[in-house]
């Protein structure tokens, strides 16, 4: 990877229109520091440098973020549901999984392999809380799709948090359309 030079990222910042307290807006840096950096007074962190590029990026529309992916209409059971009527909501919608929630948090997921893996002739009775997995992974809206794509390559689903709240879901379906 080839770092951007002082000169590239004060070109770039006037391509896109930006002043640099508009950068240093949207990097969560100082906009002194901009100036110091576009100067060649001083070399940034990496991380800082990774802020300042991303922000740049955002700019020019080439980064999408979990917000951009998700499906804000998450169809979700509570713990205290029936496993049947998770799996009358999963047949419905055309889901292989569901979200656990409860009063906006998330508990878990539960999907079509938890029901099929449990022993019970009466599993379809029993409460969600008992036949889920625990194992979810969250992001925050602003999560970029490099993260998101990153975390589907280990769980079938990602769900996007703020403040503790499920807002939406994210799954490879998702990243697809966005690919194609």
């Amino acid at each position: 990877m080839e770092l951007p030079t002082s000169e590239d990222l004060r070109e770039r910042r006037t391509e896109l229109g930006l002043t640099q307290s508009e950068l240093a807006d949207r990097a969560d840096v100082s906009q002194p520091l901009i100036a110091r950096i576009e100067g060649g007074d001083v070399d940034p962190r990496l991380s800082t440098l990774r802020r300042i590029v991303e922000a740049l990026d955002e700019a020019e529309g080439g980064i999408l973020r979990a917000r951009d992916l998700m499906h804000e209409d998450v169809a979700a059971v509570a713990p205290d549901d029936s496993v049947h009527s998770a799996k009358a909501l999963m047949d419905e919608r055309g889901y292989s999984q569901v979200p656990v929630v409860r009063d906006g948090i998330p508990q878990g997921l539960i999907g079509n392999r938890d029901i099929r893996q449990r022993p019970e002739d009466d599993v379809g009775e029993l409460p969600v809380a008992e036949v889920m997995h625990e194992s979810i992974t969250t992001v925050e809206p602003t999560a970029t799709f490099d993260e998101v794509d990153s975390a589907l390559d280990h769980k079938a689903a990602v769900l996007v948090v703020e403040g503790g709240r499920t807002i939406g879901i994210i799954t490879d379906a998702d990243i697809a359309a966005h690919i194609s």
